[in-house]
Formats: structure tokens, sequence, C-alpha cells
């Protein structure tokens, strides 16, 4: 797994969003990327992604895209493959992209299970100043709970740089665009990207349906492939 960039941005955010509970790291990434023009400068590439690729609006979309925006020297990794099983290897190429650009800090998007509806946003960060930061726009540190994935691999692994996670309360499994525009919100106010999240809230069933149109899309072709490659075996 590695980064393929066409520019190299010296001292970025780095802002990470997989696919997840409720889809939110996802959204929320897509929505940052269309409300700061970012621009596509690269993705990551790995043999062991499936070979397929997303068709939006007559344009192929990478499912491991990374973004620019370079008036606020943001880099945002937008994700919308499956990505089971290269949980480490994707930490380990962000991390080393992290180290090699020497951000600024790193910061996961995520979103945990919660039978609430307060859509209630939570921390980890590897700084204690990051903390202080958070606190003070009364966000409070996540106490107890259990985080895999990119995120969970990134808290075990990241040391040199500054990292941090926020986490945000969704209720349901399918896309929640609410939970998603809680994370930019947060982020809106600590980093002041002057973000408007009323069009996300307004457009939430078109962001919705379209990020559960790709990654049904992907389901499905990653099924077909693999009943061809048993219609291969049944054949032999």
């Amino acid at each position: 797994m590695k980064a393929d960039l066409s520019e190299r941005p010296k001292h970025p955010i780095i802002i990470e969003g997989f696919p997840g509970f409720g889809f939110v790291g996802t959204i929320a990434t897509e929505f940052l990327i269309k409300h700061l023009k970012a621009k596509p400068i690269g993705k990551f590439w790995s043999n062991s992604l499936l070979p397929m690729v997303a068709i939006h609006g007559g344009k192929a979309v990478d499912p491991l895209g990374i973004y620019y925006d370079k008036k606020h020297n943001i880099l945002i990794f937008h994700a919308i493959s499956n990505i089971n099983g290269l949980e480490w290897k994707l930490s380990n190429a962000l991390y080393d992209l992290a180290r090699e650009l020497d951000a600024k800090e790193l910061v996961s998007l995520e979103a945990v299970n919660s039978p609430k509806k307060t859509n209630k946003v939570f921390y980890y960060t590897n700084r204690e100043e990051t903390g202080k930061q958070l606190e003070k726009l009364k966000i409070d540190p996540l106490q107890e709970g259990i985080v895999a994935g990119v995120s969970g691999s990134l808290i075990l692994k990241v040391k040199r740089i500054p990292f941090s996670c926020l986490f945000v309360e969704s209720h349901t499994g399918l896309p929640d665009s609410i939970a998603a525009a809680r994370l930019i919100e947060v982020l809106d106010k600590r980093l002041g990207l002057d973000i408007d999240t009323k069009p996300l809230l307004k457009t939430a069933h078109k962001f919705e349906a379209k990020i559960r149109s790709m990654m049904e899309g992907a389901k499905h072709s990653q099924e077909a492939k693999q009943q061809k490659d048993l219609d291969y075996m049944v054949f032999e």
C-alpha cells in the first residue's frame, strides 16, 4: 500500500474518513471536499484492492482518493471502497505519508454505535494541548470504548506527530448525514473553515443515496467476482 501524489504539500493537516458505522467518515470527507473545493492530487494504491471503480456523474471515482485544499493546507483522504483486511496496510501508509510531509496533525473521523439520538461528539488525542482545545469546544474525551479499523491501528501506532480522533454517536447502521454534520461542525470551530452545515442537512438524502449506491455497487461487484472465482474452481 502506498500513496501516489502529484503534489506534496508541506506541514498539512490530514483528515481521513473511511467507511464505518453509518458511513459517517465517508460522508463527512465527501462534504468537506465539496465545500472546500479540494482538488484531487492522488490516491492510495495497492494490488490488494478489489479491481473495481465507481462511476459517478460520468467520471471515475478513486476508491481511496486524496484531495487537497490549498487555502487551509488540508489533505483529505476519502474512501468509498471496502477496506476489510487492509486496515494495517492503510494505517502504515497514512502514518508514513504524514511523517514524510511533516504533517501538522492527523485527524480521524469515526462514528460509534449508540442507542441515543443526541449525536454527541467525543475525542481521543495523543497531545494534551489538543485535548484542551477540544474541551474548550465542550467536546469530552472518550473514556470507555473499543476502537477498531484504521483509527484503532493509528491510535496504537501514531506517536511522532499529533493525532486526534473524533467520534460521533450514531444510532443507525444506515448512512447518517446528521452525525457527519456534527463532526464537521467541530472541525469548523476548531480549524476556522467557515463551513455551513445546513446544505449537508438539506441534501442529506442525496449524500446518503450516493454513498449507499457506491458501497452497494462495490459489495455486489465483490460478490460477483467471488462467484466467478467459484465458477472457475467448479469448472476445473
